[in-house]
């Protein structure tokens, strides 16, 4: 008799050990008019088997009754069973169902409303369907992602659009494993690390600093070059030291140069020109010798209490080498007077510059430099603004450059009423 009362005690043991978790559905569920509603819920299920293993028989079903509108219920979760199971919910009220809905269980130790398990519902009668007192009848509730197993992880792992980024263009992904634009033109080829080129065993020759043959006399707009750019989009013409923009400031024929009347040169311009050319034996990137403008433009506005990007400059990967300086200008400025502002500089992973200004500054201008080391590089940095007194700094920063750089401008305001913005950024690489 001993022995057998252990045996039934061992099992009963090992039952209630075997049970599988439960969570907690409770909730007030109210009718469209606003009172209480009083009936059953018929909840049924399929055969699944959850996270711990245990098995759910095959299709069964439990009635709860519902009193002045309290429900209270556990049921075994859902949503890590494999695959992931449901619910079917039967409102039943005045001796006919009411309402119909489907239900997925998480798993949790918190206690459920109604609106945190539902993912459909639909009226099935003329009668007043049954909502809960955070949700109402007759409607559908997208499935919340962290219901999904491996969705919010794997939305994780993916890479992110970033800049350059068109469509119809390769793409690549780079250092900051953000999707990028591979530069180049039509006829290149990609290479493994996203540069591009050209393709095959054709050898490329560079013309660096070629100087336009012709008149600078303020009227004639026709120039000569050395040599007839190939292909014809390589051609980057300067007119002292600022990039010329291809059909707005000229157009090439040949290896003619037209400029257009409002970008005629004048007496004491100086006009250069880089390009590439078929044949020759160099093959090596091209060395630019005058000034490149990288990126420049007008930035985005922020009301942000939190550091947000107001510009951003991304340097491809081969642009910049030792010896190189990158000269960084940034004007802002500051609407509303509530409270102060903030502005930072990034050089890639490095904070370069920070400033605060005070809640009567209107207009804030910054300038920084790079000089580019053999694989860092030396930064300095300056400020100033109507009240704000001239700042400056001089540091380094240990980020390599040679997979491509960012230059990023950000802000903050100390009140949301504020707000500053970014009204021009330009980035220019000296070699």
């Amino acid at each position: 008799m001993f022995r057998r009362l252990l045996v039934a005690a061992a099992w009963l043991a090992a039952s209630a050990v075997a049970a599988p978790p439960l969570s907690t559905i409770q909730d007030v569920l109210y009718k469209a008019d606003g009172s209480r509603f009083n009936g059953t819920l018929t909840i049924t299920w399929k055969s699944f088997q959850p996270a711990d293993s245990t098995a759910i028989v095959a299709q069964g079903s439990t009635v709860v009754n519902v009193l002045n509108g309290y429900l209270q219920v556990q049921l075994v979760p859902s949503t890590s069973a494999t695959p992931v199971a449901t619910y079917s919910v039967t409102y039943t009220s005045n001796g006919r169902a009411q309402f119909r809905e489907v239900w997925v269980v998480p798993a949790t130790t918190q206690v459920l409303k109604v609106h945190d398990v539902r993912i459909s519902s639909a009226s099935t009668g003329s009668g007043s369907s049954g909502s809960s007192s955070s949700d109402s009848g007759g409607t559908t509730t997208p499935i919340a992602e962290s219901l999904v197993v491996g969705l919010v992880t794997d939305l994780a792992a993916r890479p992110v659009k970033g800049q350059p980024f068109a469509a119809g263009n390769v793409a690549m992904v780079d250092s900051n494993n953000t999707l990028t634009t591979v530069s180049g033109n039509a006829s290149d080829c990609v290479h493994v690390d996203g540069s591009s080129g050209a393709c095959g065993s054709v050898s490329v020759s560079f013309m660096d600093a070629d100087t336009l043959s012709g008149l600078v006399d303020g009227v004639n707009t026709s120039f000569g070059l050395s040599a007839v750019p190939n292909p014809s989009a390589s051609l980057e013409v300067y007119r002292n030291g600022v990039l010329q923009k291809a059909t707005q400031d000229f157009t090439l024929s040949g290896s003619t140069v037209q400029f257009t009347t409002a970008s005629t040169p004048v007496p004491g311009d100086t006009l250069l020109a880089s390009y590439r050319t078929s044949g020759g034996s160099s093959g090596t990137s091209p060395s630019v010798t005058s000034p490149q403008v990288l990126c420049s433009g007008s930035g985005a506005t922020t009301s942000s209490t939190a550091l947000a990007t107001l510009g951003t400059c991304t340097i491809a990967a081969g642009v910049l080498l030792p010896g190189d300086r990158v000269q960084i200008q940034f004007d802002m400025a500051h609407h509303n007077s509530a409270g102060g502002f903030s502005l930072e500089l990034h050089w890639g992973g490095t904070t370069v510059l920070h400033s605060d200004a005070t809640s009567a500054e209107t207009f804030v201008s910054g300038r920084a430099d790079g000089a580019i080391l053999a694989s860092s590089a030396q930064t300095s940095s300056q400020t100033w603004g109507n009240v704000l007194s001239l700042g400056s700094t001089a540091g380094s920063a240990s980020d390599s450059y040679s997979s491509g750089l960012s230059v990023t401008v950000l802000g903050l305001v100390a009140q949301a009423t504020d707000s500053v913005t970014l009204n021009n950024y330009t980035v220019v690489r000296i070699p």
